[in-house]
């Protein structure tokens, strides 16, 4: 099995992801092993944090051989993502479809998930070689485009970030979301609580997943 596919089926089930965005270079660093005690295991670090790539590297070093996959968010060019990868990111996520960045991902065997909310952009990617799209701004979109778009394109995976919450998530799972990203509501209280309470915020998501899911 390719490094691309088990990345990609690890993702799957780990399902959550957690997009990171520290005011610093510590805060982005503390956020993410904070969501990974509470039970979200994909960590995306977006390049809205400072030094977003000090913060990867020293994630897949300091968990490397875990089930937390490490990976930049808020990609806007292939410099970025390269930088991302040889930083230990094992995916790649940007806010909308950039044929260079697939270009790059698909060099290094990485898993590129683009920002898409058209079919016609979707298209794009997949003719670009991503395997799974994000769906952006998933609180515009709406659960149901996930229906539509397997309409006439039943074979592609998709992942709903933005406007993705504890009283909807079940929503979009019944509609075929392959995984959702959780973003905001991961550090709501943060500034009273602390990480204590990104721990809590993110191990509600994933009790709720748990349940949704049944285990």
């Amino acid at each position: 099995m390719s490094f691309k596919r088990d990345v990609l089926n690890q993702m799957q089930q780990n399902f959550l992801f957690a997009v990171v965005r520290g005011k610093t270079q510590e805060e982005g660093y503390e956020i993410s092993k904070a969501v990974y005690e509470g039970g979200i295991k994909n960590v995306e670090v977006t390049f809205s944090t400072p030094n977003a790539e000090q913060v990867m590297r020293r994630l897949a070093d300091e968990f490397e051989g875990t089930d937390m996959v490490v990976g930049a968010g808020t990609v806007l060019d292939e410099v970025s993502a390269r930088l991302a990868i040889l930083n230990g990111a094992k995916f790649i996520v940007s806010p909308n479809f950039n044929e260079k960045i697939a270009k790059m991902c698909n060099i290094y065997t990485i898993p590129y998930l683009p920002g898409c909310g058209t079919i016609t952009e979707v298209s794009h990617a997949l003719e670009a070689g991503c395997e799974v799209v994000k769906l952006f701004p998933g609180g515009l979109l709406g659960p149901g485009f996930i229906k539509d778009l397997h309409g006439p394109i039943p074979w592609v995976e998709a992942m709903p970030s933005g406007g993705v919450a504890l009283d909807n998530m079940d929503k979009w799972i019944a509609n075929g979301a392959w995984s959702v990203g959780v973003g905001s509501a991961l550090t709501k209280g943060m500034a009273e609580g602390g990480m204590t309470q990104v721990t809590a915020n993110a191990k509600e998501f994933a009790d709720k997943l748990a349940a949704i899911q049944g285990k």
